[in-house]
């Protein structure tokens, strides 16, 4: 059994990985939470808006996961105007709007670093930190670099990588490779 217990920024993470189960982008499965003073206010995965068709288990022709942006021929600079989904981030904050939570001065917590529309939302949203599992990496390194530039001149004070140590992924295995709340120390006592 494993007794090592997750810091916070792993705890959060490994959420955000498991909200990313639920995308329904063939591309880039996200997830994201938005935490304030270690509560999580809302969650939000990238995926189509509800009750329109996704990408999600869709195959083309060929027998290759299908992506609507990619189908229609869309290039980098041009693939959020056909893309079906809205992002992971933008999608929790919507949440926690709709639930009427406030967010502001919370943290988020994606597995992919914001894109530069998601970055400007969560700027004007007033979130105060951006950790993420993977960097965005577009095919222009140019507009990247421009979008990273934007948290430093947003209010944005914290935009940090956060991985999975070895003992956390041990941890989180465990807990879904059977029953999580079975007796782990003996009999009950009589």
């Amino acid at each position: 059994m494993t007794t090592d217990r997750p810091g916070w920024h792993e705890y959060f993470m490994a959420v955000a990985k498991l909200i990313s189960t639920r995308s329904t982008c063939n591309s880039r499965p996200t997830g994201a939470i938005l935490v304030k003073n270690r509560h999580i206010l809302a969650t939000g995965y990238n995926g189509s808006p509800p009750g329109a068709p996704h990408c999600r288990g869709t195959f083309s022709e060929d027998g290759a996961p299908f992506c609507y942006s990619r189908h229609m021929g869309a290039g980098d600079a041009d693939k959020y105007n056909y893309c079906r989904s809205s992002h992971a981030e933008a999608n929790a904050v919507a949440q926690a709007a709709r639930l009427g939570v406030s967010i502001e001065g919370a943290g988020v917590y994606t597995t992919l670093a914001p894109c530069y529309i998601c970055t400007k939302l969560l700027a004007a949203a007033r979130i105060k930190e951006v950790y993420f599992e993977h960097d965005y990496q577009s095919a222009d390194r140019k507009r990247d670099d421009h979008w990273k530039s934007i948290f430093r001149e947003s209010g944005i004070l914290v935009w940090e990588r956060i991985t999975l140590s070895p003992g956390a992924l041990a941890v989180f295995r465990e807990a879904f490779s059977g029953i999580t709340s079975g007796r782990r120390l003996g009999e009950h006592p009589k």
